[in-house]
């Protein structure tokens, strides 16, 4: 299977892909090796993922609609796992806009990839916050007023990208 991790260069993005190359899947694992963490560090972590003959790596933007236009269009991938964001809740208050434009629009590119090149059901980017799979795999149940909230935009989200889900 051919996947995309965004976010590889991170620390669970690193472990995601590495995992997954080690199943045997064809691994693009995309990043663009912003300095929030330590730049060494996540070209350490490359340089061990590009080791393995099914990994390719590619230094992108998620904001950028163009390139995300084409890596979809040109990599035909059938899963994708969204790792990428920018990080640090400090952060988030000293730079909303960044934050936002990564972590929100960025998203939307991502989806939009996913949206444009005809994945199916089940390829959306869900995260954690799929309350249903969560309750129907390890009984969880939210029970909090944010808990609800994401439920309810989560399963919005996947009525909009894929109408036949429900």
């Amino acid at each position: 299977m051919k996947l995309l991790v965004t976010g590889a260069a991170g620390f669970i993005g690193f472990h995601t892909a590495k995992l997954l190359l080690n199943k045997g899947h064809e691994v693009v694992g995309l990043d663009n090796l912003n300095g929030y963490y330590d730049p060494d560090l996540k070209a350490a972590r490359l340089r061990i993922l590009e080791q393995a003959n099914n990994f390719r790596f590619a230094r992108r933007d998620i904001t950028d609609r163009n390139a995300m236009q084409e890596l979809f269009a040109h990599e035909k991938f059938q899963r994708v796992v969204h790792l990428a964001a920018q990080a640090g809740v400090r952060y988030s208050l000293q730079n909303p806009h960044v934050y936002v434009q990564s972590n929100i629009a960025g998203f939307l590119e991502v989806i939009e990839g996913c949206r444009a090149n005809a994945m199916q059901l089940g390829d959306v980017p869900d995260t954690s916050a799929d309350v249903d799979a969560l309750a129907r795999d390890v009984g969880y149940r939210p029970n909090t007023e944010l808990q609800q909230g994401v439920k309810h935009f989560v399963e919005w989200y996947l009525e909009y990208y894929h109408p036949q889900r429900s």
